[in-house]
This record gives structure tokens, C-alpha cells and sequence, in this order.
């Protein structure tokens, strides 16, 4: 019992350490990417591009245009930012499981090897 709960202890321990390094890793990500200077809004750069989604839709059609978007939507920092705290969560909240499913193993094999309650009142 007493390793069970050892396993289940490291199991969480496990969990906190991967939620904490993704959320600093996503701040550290978004922090990085937002720092660099963004031409996007530069009224010079209007249709820069036009050229280039159009042929990109006549070629590709508009799958070719919905997976550019998707491309383009998953190099933001704040996309990244939240790809990496999902998946963090994911890992964390699975390491939870797993200590909580070990806790249930042992409380199991620990009821399973205490004698009947009748048999002890006799």
C-alpha cells in the first residue's frame, strides 16, 4: 500500500511539474514572438499577397487556401501559445489519471487481502 501510494505521489508530482513547464513555456513563446516588430498593419503591404493566394487558389482550389489560412493561423504566438497549454494539460491531466488509477489498484488489492468481516467477530 505504502508503494502505491508512493507511485501515485510521484504520478502527481509528475502532473504539476508538466503543467508548469507548458505554462512557462507557452509565456516564454508568446512573450518571445509578440517582442518581434509585425509588418501586418502597414498600409504599404496591402495586396502584397494577392498574387500569391491567387494562384495558390486556382491551383490548389479552396482546400489549398483553407489549409494556407490554417498554416498561417498556426504560426501566431498566441495559437502556439494555447497549442502548448493544451497539450501540457493533456499530459498533466493524464498523470493524474494515472496516480488515481494506481491509488484504486491498491485500495482494491488491499481489500481483497483483509479477511471477512464475519469471520473476525468469531
Amino acid at each position: 500500500m505504502a508503494v502505491a501510494r508512493q507511485r501515485a505521489r510521484r504520478y502527481r508530482i509528475a502532473a504539476l511539474v508538466v503543467l508548469a513547464a507548458g505554462i512557462l513555456a507557452a509565456g516564454v513563446v508568446y512573450w518571445r514572438s509578440v517582442r518581434a516588430p509585425d509588418y501586418s498593419d502597414d498600409p504599404s503591404m496591402v495586396g502584397f499577397n494577392r498574387a500569391t493566394d491567387r494562384q495558390m487558389g486556382l491551383l490548389y482550389g479552396k482546400q489549398g487556401q483553407l489549409i494556407e489560412d490554417l498554416n498561417n493561423s498556426l504560426q501566431e504566438p498566441g495559437t502556439q501559445a494555447i497549442i502548448i497549454l493544451a497539450a501540457a494539460a493533456i499530459v498533466a491531466g493524464a498523470c493524474a489519471k494515472f496516480a488515481r488509477i494506481v491509488e484504486w489498484e491498491a485500495e482494491d488489492h488491499a481489500n481483497e487481502n483483509s479477511p471477512p468481516e464475519d469471520k473476525i467477530a468469531s
